[in-house]
């Protein structure tokens, strides 16, 4: 296969950043898609050029590591990570464009690589679990409907890969926040601090300059773990009635 590759470059991030277009030869349909890159890279640096950056990790579509927008799609044309995509998805004779995630709490670092430790720091307002110090009961002696069990597994499955953000107009980061509030609040090891976790994530969320949802589904059409909507409207009632409390908490201390 024969494909000409426009790829967004950046020096740094406070550089200005500019598409170049690369035509590259004799790439095979089996190769993944980091692969290609890695073969365009090899063929750089042997002209003494500066290879593309990207990020990439565990390349078995775990990681998340892998965010690249490709062709106007989060990770590609399939719903999978970008390790995952195969270059038998694309024709010979195709222009791919290549870009990186696009969105102000998002800030590019180099080229495709950018910046997601926001998602970092939204975990990390909710806090930890607590739990009673003592034997530790198995997990399986804790009764949990199978419902709940396999609606906090899907919530779970999040990856952070940012696919929710870079898909969303408004880069809203609703999808992700809701995923990790969901996966605790739906369990009774994440009980305890339910409504602080929800008030506390949100706040961090608004606070990183993440977008609105305004319900276009583009988050869960582009996500390659299969998140649902369902859990941005859970993470609305976790946090409207966090807010509700404490409001009453303070009318109460005020009286």
């Amino acid at each position: 296969m024969k494909l000409t590759l426009k790829i967004w470059r950046q020096k740094s991030k406070d550089d200005k950043g500019a598409f170049k277009t690369y035509v590259h030869n004799h790439v095979s349909p089996d190769m993944s898609f980091l692969e290609m890159l890695d073969v365009l890279n090899t063929e750089l640096i042997k002209k003494n050029e500066e290879p593309v950056h990207f990020d990439h990790d565990c390349r078995e579509g775990i990681c998340g590591m892998c965010s690249l927008y490709i062709n106007g799609h989060p990770h590609g044309p399939l719903q999978t990570t970008t390790c995952q995509l195969h270059m038998r998805s694309f024709h010979d004779g195709e222009t791919i464009t290549i870009e990186p995630w696009r969105a102000k709490a998002f800030p590019v670092v180099k080229d495709l690589v950018v910046d997601r430790s926001a998602f970092d720091r939204i975990q990390q307002a909710g806090g930890y679990v607590s739990v009673n110090t003592g034997g530790v009961p198995d997990a399986n002696v804790i009764p949990i409907a199978k419902k709940i069990a396999d609606e906090a597994m899907d919530a779970a499955a999040c990856i952070g890969c940012g696919a929710c953000v870079a898909a969303c107009k408004n880069a809203s980061a609703m999808l992700f926040t809701s995923a990790k509030i969901s996966q605790l609040a739906l369990l009774p090891q994440g009980q305890p601090e339910r409504m602080e976790r929800a008030e506390k994530m949100v706040a961090q969320m608004d606070a990183e300059g993440f977008g609105s949802c305004t319900n276009t589904y583009a988050c869960e059409a582009e996500c390659p773990k299969g998140i649902k909507i369902t859990n941005i409207a859970r993470m609305n009632r976790e946090y409207f009635t966090a807010m509700l409390s404490s409001y009453q908490v303070e009318t109460k201390g005020g009286d």
